[in-house]
């Protein structure tokens, strides 16, 4: 791609590959000559059922042509139909949806729900973490997107995320992530003005870097909440219908929050996310007045692919797939880090893995040069890795859709393998 021809469109991010996409299929993407590029980020996380998924083109055939919006003070069949669907996958606390349609709305929504229930306005969230960019949630978003917009909205406190692989409390092999969680509270504590309102998690940092919180963590953590009347929140945009290996990764724990949000992985690819809460939350916050109201707010179209969603994923039992095709490309990833000294770090669940690049693994110096060249290099040769960038860290996100096969995995860790030859000057494969 020429830089001409993107002269007119905004620049969002850094930097736009020079790629363009043409069409896509199931696990591949097409550039404009055609050549296929295995998809090993799911479109922007979301397409967890691969793309054009035959069931949902015709969802989305069939919605348009017979209700695809409405005013939002209309309920529609597909809405309905939506909400039901959810709330009989969910624990029975979690039964009130809110429709939406994207991630940071969802979050913002949570956030709106929680201080309005409470009467409190302090927000708690991990320092690396990521829910948004606009408004409350971006407020609330640690890991980058925060510098030159002016103030945040008060009252956003950070705790330190629980990264067994660089936290400060972690050396020699062990890590203290209860002294941790508890250092952390203290400085909430001495932090908050007395109205802390809720909490809001990924339970597992996606944005991050692919960040598992320790076992017991959610538990000690909801301790934490409820010794100081505060409200859960989980975001599962990336996280919820399957990836990890569970339907929602907090089942894991059996921890359930008071408030969950879905988003991406949802709508499969299209916009759409759900905010969903309890019947006693959502009493105290109709009785309270609660107010969001936006353009898209329940519609049907979305709404319909939602549920079809839904419908495939329990149909097809995606959350064991993903479980067992996550375990088999988590092994060939451990073997890789057995011989490319530069993965320092592999970790995740499900279809849902992080392998971070190094330096060295001693100092753990992050390797960005390394990680670009070796992006681009798997581009070239026929596999998409979405890279997640921090300071102190380069991580390649690897989430392909659950529909993924054993041979696509093959061929896309046989690519990485290569490019890391070649990246760090050692002879291939």
């Amino acid at each position: 791609m020429s830089l001409s021809e993107a002269e007119h469109v905004f620049r969002y991010t850094a930097e736009f590959s020079d790629t363009v996409i043409a069409s896509a299929g199931g696990a591949v993407v097409r550039d404009r000559d055609g050549r296929e590029i295995l998809d090993f980020t799911s479109g922007q996380m979301s397409s967890i059922l691969g793309h054009a998924h035959p069931e949902i083109v015709a969802t989305v055939r069939d919605a348009v042509e017979r209700l695809d919006h409405i005013h939002s003070c209309f309920l529609s069949d597909p809405v309905i139909g939506l909400a039901n669907a959810l709330s009989g996958l969910l624990p029975d606390s979690l039964c009130k949806v809110l429709p939406l349609s994207t991630g940071g709305e969802s979050n913002d929504a949570a956030l709106r729900m929680a201080k309005l229930a409470t009467g409190r306005y302090e927000i708690v969230a991990f320092d690396r973490s990521w829910h948004g960019v606009t408004g409350g949630e971006g407020s609330a978003t640690f890991n980058g997107a925060r510098r030159g917009y002016g103030a945040a909205i008060p009252g956003v406190l950070a705790l330190p995320t629980p990264h067994a692989y660089r936290s400060p409390f972690a050396s020699n092999g062990a890590y203290d992530w209860r002294s941790e969680l508890d250092w952390g509270f203290e400085s909430i504590d001495r932090q908050s003005t007395g109205s802390l309102a809720a909490m809001i998690l990924e339970p597992v940092l996606s944005s991050a870097g692919v960040i598992e919180l320790p076992d017991g963590y959610l538990t000690a953590l909801a301790e934490h909440c409820r010794a100081r009347g505060m409200l859960l929140i989980y975001d599962e945009a990336q996280t919820g219908l399957g990836r990890t290996g569970d339907r929602f990764a907090f089942e894991r724990e059996g921890v359930v929050p008071d408030i969950l949000t879905l988003s991406k992985t949802l709508g499969a690819g299209l916009p759409l996310s759900a905010t969903i809460a309890s019947a006693e939350l959502e009493e105290a916050c109709y009785e309270n007045g609660f107010l969001f109201y936006t353009t898209h707010t329940a519609d049907p179209l979305p709404a319909a692919v939602g549920a079809k969603v839904v419908e495939i994923v329990v149909r097809d039992r995606l959350e064991e797939r993903a479980r067992e095709l996550g375990r088999y490309m988590k092994d060939i990833l451990l073997d890789l880090q057995q011989r490319h000294e530069c993965i320092g770090d592999v970790r995740g669940r499900g279809l849902l893995i992080g392998m971070e690049l190094v330096e060295d693994r001693h100092g753990k110096a992050p390797a960005h040069e390394l990680g670009a060249a070796v992006g681009r290099r798997c581009i070239e040769l026929g596999a998409s890795l979405n890279i997640a960038r921090a300071a102190s860290a380069h991580i390649f996100r690897i989430a392909p859709p659950l529909t993924v096969t054993r041979g696509q995995i093959d061929t896309a860790m046989d690519i990485l393998d290569r490019a890391l030859a070649e990246c760090t000057g050692r002879a291939g494969p």
